[in-house]
Parts: C-alpha cells; structure tokens; sequence
C-alpha cells in the first residue's frame, strides 16, 4: 500500500505579517524552519521514494529543511508551478486586516473563503482546483499505483483542493478545513486506489 505525505510550507514572513501572499516568492521565518524541523522528526520513520513541491521559495526551502531532517537530501525533487498556492491577484501583499477595513470583512471574507469567487486578479480555490488535480493526476497518481510513496511539500489552498479531491469532499466542506503550517497529513491508499486518511 502506498503513502502520499502532505505537508503545507512552515510559517512564512507574510504569514507573520498577516498579508496575502499567493504567487509572491516569500520565504519562511525562523519559525517555519523550526515547523519544518518537527515535520522531519514525525516523517523521520517512513519509507519517502520521491517529494513533489511548487516553484515558491517557502514550499521548497521547507521541503530542504524536512529531507534533511529525516536524512535522505537525495531523495528525488520534482518541481512544478502546478502545485503553486492560490493567486491573490492585486491583493497579494496587503495586510488582511487593512484590507478588511477598505473592502470590508464581508468582501474579504467572500474572497478567502468562497469557493468560486475570483479575488481581484487573481484565482479561486475552484481555478486552484482545476490546476492542482490534473497535475496530481496526471504525475503523482500514476507513481503511488506502482507503490512508491510521495511527498508533497506545498499551499494552503494547494492542499485544499488535494484534500477535496481524496476525501471526495464537497465547497462547503473543504472551506472548513483548516490546514496547519508544518503538519504532516498522511493518506494510505488501497489496491484499488481508494485513499484513507491516517488520524493520530
């Protein structure tokens, strides 16, 4: 049977600061590495054939920071801006709570929490979606049918929509999920491909 990890970026500046980041190339604070360090130790154990992550510095440098961790820096990287956080379009950078106040919390709301209202420029979780399934299905699915165990450093959203997709959840549902910095989500798969989530 095999095991895809995911694991969404540790803490990164503008998540410190409380910005919109999406597309921005924002790395991770101290923190984060720290966050990293402790998704090592918990995956440290387990058997990792290859790690997939998004072309943004927080999602790689955290991926460096866990292969170190558990040991195995050679471990194959795949690359892919498929896997990229959702885009915020012409709010990435401004300070949520600021933004609230010109958009109001309503607006802003919609913006983060809907799944197919587009924000300004930007994508919805739906158009995340539509980008990070095809890919997954197209270039990680294939490999975790032959066995292999996958790891996949990346997004909130990013995650979001592969949680949606393997736990065949609905809008409602998956904009409920919160997802932590830095903690590992384990999915088991079957001989038929069907996915269960590891709990504890």
């Amino acid at each position: 049977m095999a095991k895809l990890f995911l694991v969404r970026h540790g803490q990164s500046l503008w998540n410190l600061e409380n910005r919109f980041t999406g597309w921005h190339d924002i790395d991770i604070t101290e923190l984060g590495i720290e966050e990293a360090k402790r998704a090592g130790m918990i995956l440290k154990d387990e058997k990792i054939d290859i790690a997939f992550t998004s072309a943004l510095i927080r999602a790689q440098h955290t991926l460096t920071v866990i292969l170190s961790e558990i040991g195995k820096p050679d471990i194959p990287v795949i690359i892919d801006k498929a896997l990229n956080e959702r885009s915020y379009g012409s709010l990435e950078g401004l300070n949520k709570a600021e933004t609230a106040q010109k958009y109001g919390d309503e607006q802003v709301h919609i913006w983060r929490r809907s799944y197919d209202v587009i924000p300004p420029g930007g994508e919805s979780l739906k158009d995340t979606y539509n980008r990070v399934i095809p890919y997954f299905e197209n270039k990680v699915a294939p490999l975790l049918k032959k066995g292999e165990n996958i790891l996949i450093v990346t997004h909130g959203n990013s995650l979001r929509s592969l949680i949606m997709y393997l736990e065949h959840l609905s809008p409602e549902e998956i904009l409920e999920r919160e997802i932590a910095t830095g903690v590992p989500i384990t999915y088991i798969f079957d001989e038929s491909f069907h996915a269960s989530r590891k709990v504890g």
